[in-house]
């Protein structure tokens, strides 16, 4: 069975850094594409990252180019998100994704989920 948990959440203080680890199993990451998306409290879930090919792909939207950075590590068949540079306006819950195939910054196109995880950025 297909299962993602994502860690590594907390609070961070504005300019600071966090890395978020998405630990899959049931499945293996050569075949799939893996996003990263965030929810705000009141807001739609939007898109922050994709990886895919296993590593080789890897889409951004413009907003959070310059400062997120996502990776995968095939040996720990785990997917990670670098975030830099954090602002107020990162504050949300991040939940990381499965699809098969290419990459896609669209919620509907995911049908598997991890739980989230929480980053709170505050001074």
């Amino acid at each position: 069975q297909l299962q993602l948990v994502e860690s590594g959440g907390g609070l961070v203080l504005p300019g600071g850094s966090l890395r978020l680890p998405c630990a899959a199993s049931g499945f293996t990451l050569d075949n799939y594409a893996m996003g990263w998306f965030r929810q705000a409290p009141g807001k739609e879930r939007e898109w922050v990252s994709c990886i895919s090919l296993g590593g080789r792909a890897t889409e951004y939207p413009g907003p959070v180019a310059a400062r997120f950075t996502v990776s995968i590590d095939n040996t720990k068949n785990t997917v990670y998100l670098e975030m830099n540079n954090l602002k107020f306006t990162d504050t949300a819950i991040y939940y990381c994704a499965a699809r098969r195939g290419r990459c896609s910054g669209d919620v509907a196109d995911f049908g598997s989920w991890g739980q989230g995880t929480q980053v709170t950025v505050s001074s």
